[in-house]
């Protein structure tokens, strides 16, 4: 027997349709302002953040794939494309013959540092600047009980921002 699905009601209507047009928009934003800045999308950007923060600026591919949120096959692709550019190179694990690391060269190190301030920028402006001290602590406290709802429970450890 199955159970009628639990329709949304006006007001989550609204407000699902409110957040899918504002992170469709802010993402193509961010993806806009990034390729102009700096020839990558967002997504690219983010995974030099996640390399620039790890120990030694470097992380296995499997690793980066899960925060990251990407499958391996489009990780390859975007570490493909920022070896390219000299910003990422892979080496073999050393603890894992089968495993690689994808490492963040001193050439990308420059390139992030070169973005950031210009990628704040947009982020504050569009995101931060339009909302209150107290939305802004509002809007993390729900996203942080979204994220802990889907995330698997192991890995809330390597995100402490959902601490």
């Amino acid at each position: 027997m199955t159970t009628a699905p639990r329709w949304l009601s006006e007001e989550e209507q609204r407000t699902w349709r409110a957040y899918r047009q504002a992170t469709t928009l802010l993402e193509d934003h961010l993806d806009r302002r990034l390729q102009r800045d700096a020839g990558m999308p967002h997504v690219y950007y983010g995974l030099l953040v996640q390399l620039g923060e790890a120990p030694g600026r470097q992380l296995r591919m499997t690793e980066l794939a899960r925060i990251a949120k990407i499958t391996r096959s489009r990780l390859s692709h975007a570490v493909a494309r920022l070896e390219r550019n000299g910003w990422v190179r892979r080496e073999d694990c050393p603890s894992d013959r089968r495993g690689q690391n994808a490492v963040l060269t001193d050439e990308g190190y420059a390139e992030l540092e070169r973005t950031a301030p210009s990628h704040v920028r947009t982020v504050r402006q569009a995101m931060f600047d339009r909302l209150t001290p107290e939305q802004v602590d509002q809007l993390g406290e729900i996203m942080r009980v979204v994220a802990e709802g889907l995330q698997p429970s192991d890995a809330s450890a390597d995100l402490p921002w959902l601490r």
